[in-house]
């Protein structure tokens, strides 16, 4: 269907989240390591990742063994990439795979269903409580998939025309996703059905007197704290999680605010990624991708404010969740105020400037793969895939574009 026409248990960290200067969640606990570079340890040789890429690193380990003894001009002077921006394309690949594969599992039960991002058959009952914050949200769910699997597909194709490793991660869709009516049933490679959230965003881009880049130390409040804290489902598990009206708005809900936290850590990671690409057209890639997950966020920032309030109990794990009313007075809380309120930029001295937040690029894929283990997306993931995205993380970190840091 065309645009605009309608239509358990885990063997991994367990975590829980703060609110942190970056917006990206500062771990606290973990059920195995301290954190993620304790998985892998640094810069190790890009050719143990053979094991876990499989058949699409073997189709570029050539390259990838050429371009480690190859400068950087000589390679561009052939119509390849430099390891670093393949680096920087990698991690954006790898992210963009994992985040079209849970909004699929979104547009599998709340979605338009057609050609475009086929699989599920839709969940009535969730449909109507996702509707319930704007009759369109179907018709954007949809078309934010569509997005994100262009993305990904994108870019591995762009990568092997120049002669480098795509990403494929298809050895870890090992998880079991929502076996309510409405869905494909098929393994995937994220988890929605225990997440914490950071809503920290929200308070970030309505203060105009903080920036997570010069105020590191700084805590934005949480829109919806309890959230923040515990497991929630954000997708009906099963058929028994729509008999109840009240708990099955939470989930649509939760849904609600963790769409704009998902985009606004792209929003932040492209121009982080941009600083650091020493080609042009790689250039030109990441700045290019990076506004519509900008489109993405304030979409679905404004749709997050419609969520009504309510409070709710999990009747399968007994945690609470209270949805506050955000139609308020308070400027750092209002739900209306979705364009970005100035703040400082760059040096305190200077006037205040509406701006991406934040956007330093140290540790920036890191950070992002923290944010989103902190957030439990990759509950029941195995040591392997963390192991994978370590390295893909670090990998990216390495890079540098002359002096930017």
């Amino acid at each position: 269907m065309a645009r605009g026409a309608d239509r358990s248990d885990s063997t991994v960290m367990k975590t829980t989240s703060a609110p942190t200067a970056h917006g990206f969640g500062k771990n606290q606990s973990y059920r195995q390591a301290e954190n993620l570079e304790e998985r892998v340890k640094p810069r190790k040789d890009f050719l143990t990742r053979r094991s876990f890429l499989g058949k699409s690193l073997a189709v570029g380990a050539g390259t990838i063994g050429v371009g480690l003894l190859t400068g950087p001009r000589t390679a561009e002077a052939r119509g390849g990439l430099t390891p670093p921006d393949a680096a920087l394309l990698r991690f954006a690949a790898a992210a963009e795979i994992l985040e079209a594969d849970f909004w699929i599992q979104y547009n599998e039960l709340g979605g338009v269903q057609d050609d475009e991002v086929p699989g599920g058959t839709g969940n009535a009952d969730y449909t109507e409580a996702i509707e319930v914050l704007d009759e369109d949200m179907p018709i954007y769910i949809h078309d934010n998939t569509d997005d994100e699997i262009t993305h990904h597909t994108f870019l591995n194709a762009y990568l092997v025309s120049k002669g480098a490793a795509p990403v494929d991660l298809e050895p870890f869709r090992t998880l079991p996703g929502s076996t309510a009516t409405g869905s494909s049933g098929k393994l995937r490679l994220t988890n929605l059905t225990q997440l914490t959230i950071d809503t920290s965003w929200w308070t970030r881009y309505r203060i105009d007197d903080h920036n997570p880049d010069l105020d590191p130390n700084f805590t934005f409040p949480q829109a919806v704290p309890t959230l923040g804290v515990n497991q929630h489902t954000a997708i009906p598990r099963t058929d028994a999680d729509t008999s109840d009206p009240n708990f099955l708005q939470a989930i649509a809900n939760t849904a609600a605010f963790h769409f704009p936290t998902i985009e606004q850590g792209g929003n932040s990671l492209y121009p982080s990624m941009a600083l650091r690409a020493t080609s042009a057209e790689v250039l030109r890639i990441l700045i290019s991708i990076g506004p519509t997950e900008t489109m993405h966020f304030q979409t679905w920032s404004d749709k997050a404010g419609n969520a009504p309030p309510l409070t709710a109990v999990d009747p399968v794990t007994g945690v609470s969740v209270t949805f506050p009313d955000l139609e308020v007075d308070d400027e750092t809380l209002n739900k209306s105020l979705i364009m970005p309120e100035p703040c400082p930029f760059l040096d305190p001295s200077l006037p205040i400037c509406s701006i991406i937040r934040p956007t330093q690029t140290s540790g920036v894929a890191m950070r992002t793969l923290q944010f989103l283990t902190d957030m439990g997306l990759f509950t029941g993931q195995s040591p392997a895939f963390f192991a994978l995205m370590t390295q893909l993380a670090q990998d990216a970190d390495h890079t540098r574009h002359g002096r930017r840091r």
